[in-house]
Parts: C-alpha cells; structure tokens; sequence
C-alpha cells in the first residue's frame, strides 16, 4: 500500500514549547515542527525565520509578547523555504534580512516553492489566505553582518557558512551567550530533507563551519534545542552521519548504473533503522533521493520542484 503524499496525513497539532534560552533569548519548538526565535535588543527584537503564514506568525508574537514588548526591528530569514518565509508580513517591520542567494532563489522559484509546499505540509499553512505575496528580502548580505543589540547584550552576527541545505542558508551567532541559530543546516533528532541540497559540501566545509562556533546552545531547523558542547557536538554529527549515510548508498547504486528506485530502496535501508521514528523522515527521501542522484549525475543546481513533479517523484518511489 502506498503512503499518504508527503506530510498530508499529519493533521495533528503539536505541542508547542517556548524556552527562555538566556536573558532576552527565545526559542519555540514543536514537536519537530520548524523552529522559531527571538533575541531581543536593548529596545527591540530580532526575530528569526517567519513561520509559514502571517496567521500562525501572529499566533507566536502573541505568546513572545508575554515575555516582551519591544517591537519587532529586524527579521532574520535563514533560507528561502515557503514554511519559513511566508509569514513575515505578521512581523510588522520592513528591515527584512537574508543571504543574496536567498533573495535570487525567491525570485527563481518562490512561487513553485509555495505551491509544493503548502501541497506537502497543509498543517503548517494555518489561514493560507492570510499569505500576502512572495517575501521579500529588503537587506542582504554575502559573507557576514553584524546586528548590534545595545546596551550590555552583546551583538548578533549572521553568517554564511557555504552550500547545504540551500545555497543560501545563513546561521545567526550570539558570541556573548555562545548561542547558535543554525537553520536547517543542523536538525536535533530530526530527519533532514535535502531537496534543494548540495549534499557534499554540506557535509564537509558547511558544517566544519558551522561547528568551528564551538556553540553551547544549538537551536537547528527542528527538533529540541541542544544545551552543552556535548549535545551541540551530537546534532551535528547527527547531521553529518545523515548526509553522509546518503552520500554512501546512494553513491553505490549510482556508481553500480543502478536506478532510482533501487537507490531509494537501499539508502532508506540504510537510514530508517536510526532515523525513521524521527519526524519527516518518510516525507523526505523521495525528494531527498531524487536530488543527490541529479548532483552525483552532474546536474549541479538543484531542479525546481513544482507540486506536479512532487506528486511525479513520490509515485515514483512510495508507490
């Protein structure tokens, strides 16, 4: 029998847990739902990612603002994924900031994004007619800024640290409070989807970077928060065994004149075992299968994935 599309069978509302990770600095999780957070300046917020529409985002504000009353100054988008950008316009501020290759992939191809994934992820799309448009980036960066937060609370960098889960990902730094935003280049018990992926890069340079911070608290794309060197350490090698699980089996079948099928087949053989409790597992390696094949095929950009070619994957390989 075959499995329902994607995550279009979870209806199910997650609990939802707002974590005060130090002074002024929230983090909300869900269940492995996309993750949240705030830190907050002298006078104002920094929110990063926008949840996937203004409805769900508004929601959120709402409970950190039982906690604060500054206004939102600056949000931070740390990939161009539609569950993470289409809410922005709930944050009320017109200082939105991410990579230039974030701004360039929304103009490419945000628009199939929204559509695949509010067909991927109906749940996450709470009030969809509450989406304004695309999102916009309005500040944009190609190496690093930095985000001063006043007073005695440090200072706030963003960061590119190369290809991964996008081409476009960037990671936010408190270097006071040793606190790391990692985005999806990093998940904590949870499956990572790599679609839009460069899994070889990811898996060695990208992460070398993201793990030279030497962070205390990491805060990945889902999952619960990691708190100490060592369960910062274990996310990230989590990640890195994922990818290079991935990089292995597949790379056999493909070096073997294999077929698609026969990949997926082996490397969800290879992965479900550790992973496959995990959420978004099964949702993912259709799309995450489809991709490494292209980049060990040679095609160096990730192809655009539209809610047909979605449907065409899954039937390919759940079917």
């Amino acid at each position: 029998m075959s499995r329902p599309f994607a995550s279009s069978a979870d209806l199910t509302a997650k609990k939802q847990t707002l974590e005060l990770l130090a002074d002024g600095v929230y983090a909300l999780t869900a269940e492995g739902d996309p993750n949240v957070a705030a830190i907050e300046g002298e006078d104002f917020l920094v929110c990063f990612e926008a949840m996937a529409t203004p409805h769900a985002a508004r929601k959120w504000l709402e409970e950190l603002h039982h906690h604060t009353d500054k206004p939102v100054r600056y949000l931070v988008l740390s990939h161009y994924h539609a569950v993470r950008v289409l809410g922005a316009s709930a944050f009320g501020t017109d200082a939105i900031i991410a990579h230039d290759n974030t701004r360039a992939l929304i103009a490419e191809r945000g628009k199939a994004d929204w559509e695949s994934e509010l067909g991927r992820m109906p749940r996450l799309f709470d009030h969809p007619q509450s989406i304004p448009g695309l999102t916009w980036p309005t500040i944009t960066f190609t190496d690093s800024m930095t985000i001063q937060l006043g007073g005695d609370r440090g200072e706030l960098v963003l960061a590119h640290c190369g290809y991964g889960h996008t081409e476009g990902d960037i990671i936010a730094w408190l270097p006071k409070q040793k606190i790391l935003f990692a985005g999806d280049l990093v998940e904590t018990q949870a499956a990572l989807y790599t679609g839009d992926a460069y899994h070889q890069r990811w898996a060695t340079s990208t992460l070398d970077h993201v793990a030279s911070f030497e962070a205390e608290i990491l805060v990945g794309g889902r999952g619960a928060c990691a708190h100490g060197r060592a369960a910062v350490d274990a996310s990230i090698a989590q990640t890195r065994d994922f990818l290079d699980t991935m990089l292995r089996e597949v790379g056999k079948i493909h070096a073997a004149d294999g077929d698609l099928r026969e990949a997926f087949a082996t490397v969800h053989n290879a992965l479900e075992p550790e992973y496959g409790a995990w959420p978004i597992f099964e949702h993912c390696l259709p799309f995450n299968v489809s991709r490494l094949w292209d980049e060990l095929s040679g095609i160096t950009r990730p192809r655009v994935w539209t809610a047909e070619r979605d449907r065409d994957i899954w039937a390919t390989l759940e079917e």
